[in-house]
């Protein structure tokens, strides 16, 4: 500013040196004039300016052709470069805005934004699809009106965020979520939301295994705790006592099986990727033959079909464990006379073994669930025909090691069909 001062003095004085020797020499009156015409010149040339600059203030924008004359040019400058870093800062920032939404909105958790009134500020994807927020219609409403269950509405009420909720949605009753509310920027909360579906199912599977294998053994163990009492307290015939020792017998079997059984499946659960040597799918089915009949011993019909002359790739123990749990809850639940087929296809495309009963059948909505540790769909039944209830989790996870799914069909009252199909890097030989 002191050179923009100097300058319009400067110019004054001009307007003052020349004015005088006109005044003295021509009249006083006409130095006055060319006194006033000066400033004026000069007030007008700043006005010029000064209403460019209002026009500019009123919309400004990064406009390189923004100059002035003489001392406005310093000052256009100035403000031309003011703005365009102005604008820089403001790209960056909106940059590094998109780029913390992009964050959230990549985020596998629920994340929602909410101010003291725990109105919604933001919620990513993953929060919309949990909640059922819109965000484009639902920011500005308070939570608690659209996720309106009472121990999600009591939490945020209660404002202990100490432990997290665990909330079953209504949305999806098989869905589980686990909410945590965390205090930020003074009086706003972020909420994170964690779908806890798999583990709270995990935990739920490991509770029922326990509680399962508890009363898989307890009943033995109870037959076996009574009749040892009973020996040692009561005199008994000796055929008594061979019946006694009979049956203790029998539920020492049981209990062995389900050990087995328990080792087997924790074996598989533990052990390396299985082997990628050929396994003779001749010989296994002409096994899994035998072994069908003997078990039969002559009550039902046993079939084999084949088509293609292909092998499996994979462990053979793990195959034929998986395998023989099929054919011999085949031959257990198909009644006397019934027909056992026995099946397997090969081609380029993959391989299918398969065992088809004429037995009970199955209804349909045990189906799901027929592969879990200790699942029957009739006790007393299962019992009998001596399952202990992990063969199917077996041939599961057997089946899974090997890239194969396990499809099951069945109707009750006609029999059931147990396919394992695998995939064509499975299939050797062909």
């Amino acid at each position: 500013m002191t050179a923009q001062v100097i300058r319009a003095l400067l110019l004054a004085l001009l307007s003052i040196v020349v004015a005088l020797p006109v005044g003295h020499f021509y009249a006083p009156w006409a130095g006055w004039v060319v006194f006033c015409g000066g400033l004026g010149l000069q007030m007008l040339f700043h006005f010029r300016n000064f209403a460019r600059l209002d026009r500019w203030s009123r919309a400004p924008v990064v406009d390189s052709s923004l100059e002035g004359e003489g001392a406005w040019d310093g000052i256009f400058g100035r403000l031309y470069r003011h703005e365009k870093d102005l604008r820089a800062q403001i790209a960056r920032r909106d940059a590094e805005i998109a780029m913390l939404i992009a964050a959230g909105q990549a985020l596998t958790d629920g994340v929602v934004l909410l101010d003291n009134q725990n109105q919604i500020l933001f919620c990513n994807t993953t929060a919309e699809m949990q909640l059922g927020l819109v965000v484009k219609t639902d920011r500005g409403q308070p939570v608690v009106n659209l996720v309106r269950q009472p121990e999600f509405v009591a939490y945020l009420t209660d404002e202990d965020f100490s432990r997290p909720l665990t909330l079953r949605s209504d949305r999806n009753e098989d869905r589980v979520l686990s909410i945590y509310v965390i205090p930020y920027a003074g009086d706003r909360r972020l909420m994170q939301i964690k779908d806890v579906t798999q583990t709270d199912r995990l935990d739920r599977m490991r509770r029922d295994f326990v509680a399962n294998v508890s009363h898989e053994l307890r009943t033995p163990l109870t037959v076996l705790a009574g009749f040892l009492e009973t020996l040692q307290e009561i005199e008994v015939d000796r055929e008594e006592q061979a019946r006694y020792l009979a049956m203790m017998s029998e539920q020492s079997l049981r209990m062995q099986s389900i050990v087995q059984d328990l080792l087997t499946l924790s074996s598989i659960e533990s052990a390396p990727p299985p082997d990628n040597e050929p396994v003779d799918m001749v010989n296994m089915i002409d096994k899994l033959r035998r072994d069908a009949e003997a078990l039969s011993a002559g009550r039902h019909t046993v079939v084999v079909e084949t088509d293609g002359q292909g092998d499996l790739r994979g462990s053979e123990p793990e195959l034929v464990s998986a395998f023989a749990n099929l054919v011999s809850n085949a031959v257990r639940y198909t009644p006397p006379g019934g027909t056992i087929r026995i099946s397997w296809r090969a081609s380029s495309q993959g391989a299918e073994f398969a065992v088809q009963d004429t037995g009970i059948g199955i209804d349909p909505k045990h189906i799901p669930r027929l592969t879990e540790r200790f699942y029957r769909v009739d006790r007393g039944r299962s019992r009998d025909a001596g399952g202990t209830g992990l063969g199917l989790a077996i041939v599961k996870h057997s089946l899974s090691r090997h890239q194969a799914q396990l499809d099951i069909k069945s109707t009750p009252g006609l029999g059931s069909r147990f396919a394992a199909r695998f995939p064509a890097s499975r299939v050797a030989g062909i």
